[in-house]
């Protein structure tokens, strides 16, 4: 018989009531299945499965943010794990290279990073050049637009990428007005 704890969202405990016992015993939850493609990738790659390695993963996949560097590193310090900005960088940039994880650079001088699997439905980013907020949005129109360019082309996307930068409702309702200098293509100019 299997009891699951209060709170098993929480403490991911299952526990196992043996039936000559009458004490409940814990059992381990099970790998998270992004971390098992994770070690796999290492392997295959002939890399060492570090335990380093594996927790920066871990916050990785525990969440449907984006990350940047310095945010991984503030969970970790949470979670009680003192692991390196070097050796966090180098971990990311392995999961990018596996396909486990998409880098972002929204413009603000950093790269924040996002897991591909756990349910996500394909999204894009609205990114605000004020307050940079990165707001995810997605959208049945622009899918069969995508889809039907790549018909039309013959092409056969893998993946694909938008992000659209602007003003976020917030920051117009604060008065914060988008500057045109600078730009080659001011935006009234194009039709």
């Amino acid at each position: 018989m299997i009891i699951v704890s209060p709170a098993p969202a929480a403490f991911g405990e299952v526990f196992r009531k043996e039936p000559s016992m009458s004490v409940a015993t814990v059992e381990s939850p099970p790998a998270s299945p992004y971390l098992h493609l994770f070690r796999r990738y290492l392997k295959q790659q002939g890399l060492p499965v570090t335990q380093q390695r594996e927790v920066v993963a871990d916050v990785v996949f525990s969440t449907t943010e984006h990350l940047s560097v310095e945010e991984i590193e503030a969970r970790l310090k949470e979670r009680g794990e003192r692991i390196g900005k070097a050796t966090i960088y180098r971990t990311m940039e392995i999961l990018v290279r596996s396909g486990l994880v998409e880098d972002h650079d929204f413009g603000d001088g950093f790269k924040r990073y996002e897991h591909l699997f756990g349910g996500q439905p394909v999204h894009d980013h609205l990114v605000c050049t004020h307050c940079r907020k990165v707001t995810e949005f997605r959208s049945p129109e622009l899918q069969r637009i995508q889809d039907s360019v790549s018909r039309e082309h013959g092409f056969s996307p893998t993946r694909h990428r938008l992000e659209i930068y602007g003003l976020c409702a917030e920051c117009q309702e604060q008065g914060v007005t988008v500057s045109y200098n600078g730009l080659t293509c001011p935006a009234w100019d194009v039709a």
